[in-house]
Formats: structure tokens, C-alpha cells, sequence
């Protein structure tokens, strides 16, 4: 049973709401919403709570409920799907001088636990990031990261399944996937990197040790080879308390202008 977090200055029905328009927008729900009396199980709150929840996410047409036949996300996905590739497209360009390295060293003095790795066809907007066809194997990894602390993040990475062959469950749980990206033949070029927000659901906040509905620092990051092809796409949530996202930024152009660009970048964990 997740337990809401009794500290955030919001009511438990919108912690609640807040955390399964989420999961609609990732299009986990889409055979249906779990019942009134599983979400009460799940969150731990009265059935009027969970009903005020459910009422919020049906008045801004998120969802359709109809008696005998349940609960029923409005379907976005596509438009969702589309949505993360203009954002991937038009992402902050990342500088790799010192950032690579810097992530390598992250994973070199922390300590990994991985959760799942398997090879599956790509997913519509994991093939879209990585320019595959639409029946292309890769790799999915799962992991999460600690520091003496406590848990750090929680990662998930797609790479094709060319690349991928040489490492499994028992390499990445001793290398950075960094390391042995480079291990497999790939020279990185570049990348592209979108930093925001999310809030915990349940099985992360299970995974990352903090309460449901808690904040949390989502990165995306796309990696390219140095012949512009893209070789792997990692979705990362990070715990604010234990990690900070760094950028010493200087101004380029005329006072007028007032362009900032990136010389160097860190991601740190405390």
C-alpha cells in the first residue's frame, strides 16, 4: 500500500489525481483504471477521496466513467508520443566537454542495483528517439542508483540491439552504460538533454524510497554517435535531495541580444 505523503501542502484526493494524470499521460491505464476499491487499497485514502480525484480527472476529459463498464482513459497517446519527439527534436543541445565524463565518474562512485534487462521490439516513440523501424530489436535496462544514503535514481535506457549484444544483466551491473557503450565500438558525439519534473507514483516511490506524489528531477537524454546516429535514449528520475543539475553559463552576442549559451556542464549528487 503506498502511503501519501502527510507533508506536501495538498489534500490526498489531488496528490492522488495528480499522480494518475501522470500515468494517463504515459498511457499506463489503457485496458482501463484500476476500481474505486483498488485505488483505495493503492493509496490508502477513504472511497470519497478517491471519488474526488476521479471526479477532477473526468471534468478535464481525461477520463470516461460508465456505470457497469468502469473507468476508461480519453485517448491521447499519439498525441503524447508526438508531443516527446518535437520536445526530444527541439531539446537542449548538451556540450559533452566534461559532461560525460562527469556522468562516467557519477557511476563509477555510486553503487547499482539492476532491476530488469531485456530485448524487446521498440516501443513507437523509443524506435521514433533512436530512428529505428518500427520491428527493430533493443535493449531495455532498468536500474537504480544509490549513494551511501540511499537511493539516487532510477534509470531506463534503450539501446539497439546491434549495439547492445555485448553487454547484459552482469556488465551493467559492474560499468557505466557509458563505458561500455564505447566498449561495443560506439565513439559518442553528442547529445540532446530535456530537464523537468514528475511526481513519484507508486512504484517509484517504492524503488527511490519517498513518498507517493513526491517530486521528483526527470531527465531525458539522447545519445548520438560521432556519425549523428542515435544510440541510446535513457529516461532518468532523480531524487532532488540527493542530486543537483549544474550549467556555468556565459553571454554571447550584443548586450541586446542577450543569448546564454553552455561552456560546461555537471550533473553532481550530494
Amino acid at each position: 500500500m503506498a502511503v501519501m505523503d502527510a507533508h506536501l501542502p495538498l489534500p490526498k484526493y489531488h496528490q492522488i489525481y495528480l499522480v494518475l494524470r501522470e500515468q494517463l499521460r504515459e498511457g499506463r491505464f489503457d485496458h482501463g483504471l484500476p476500481g474505486e476499491m483498488a485505488l483505495m487499497g493503492q493509496f490508502g485514502v477513504a472511497r470519497v477521496t478517491v471519488r474526488r480525484a476521479l471526479s477532477q480527472l473526468a471534468e478535464e476529459g481525461l477520463i470516461q466513467r460508465e456505470p457497469g463498464r468502469g473507468t476508461r482513459p480519453v485517448s491521447a497517446r499519439a498525441q503524447e508520443v508526438q508531443m516527446q519527439a518535437s520536445t526530444m527534436a527541439t531539446g537542449q543541445q548538451a556540450r559533452l566537454t566534461g559532461l560525460l565524463e562527469n556522468l562516467v565518474t557519477m557511476g563509477m562512485r555510486t553503487k547499482v542495483k539492476v532491476l530488469s534487462v531485456e530485448r524487446m521490439r521498440a516501443p513507437v516513440d523509443v524506435a521514433a528517439a533512436l530512428k529505428l523501424h518500427s520491428a527493430a530489436l533493443v535493449q531495455k535496462a532498468e536500474r537504480v542508483r544509490s549513494t551511501p544514503e540511499g537511493p539516487l535514481s532510477h534509470i531506463t535506457t534503450w539501446v539497439p540491439d546491434a549495439i547492445s549484444s555485448g553487454f547484459g544483466k552482469r556488465e551493467l551491473a559492474q560499468k557505466p552504460i557509458l563505458v561500455l557503450l564505447e566498449e561495443s565500438g560506439v565513439k559518442v558525439g553528442r547529445a540532446e538533454q530535456t530537464i523537468s519534473a514528475r511526481l513519484a507514483d507508486v512504484g517509484m516511490a517504492q524503488h527511490l524510497d519517498v513518498s507517493v506524489g513526491s517530486a521528483l528531477m526527470a531527465v531525458r537524454r539522447l545519445i548520438y554517435d560521432e556519425d549523428d546516429r542515435p544510440v541510446q535514449w535513457l529516461h532518468g528520475l532523480y531524487r532532488p535531495d540527493r542530486y543537483e543539475y549544474q550549467m556555468q553559463l556565459s553571454r554571447v552576442g550584443s548586450i541586446d541580444a542577450k543569448v546564454w549559451v553552455s561552456q560546461e556542464l555537471s550533473a553532481n549528487f550530494h
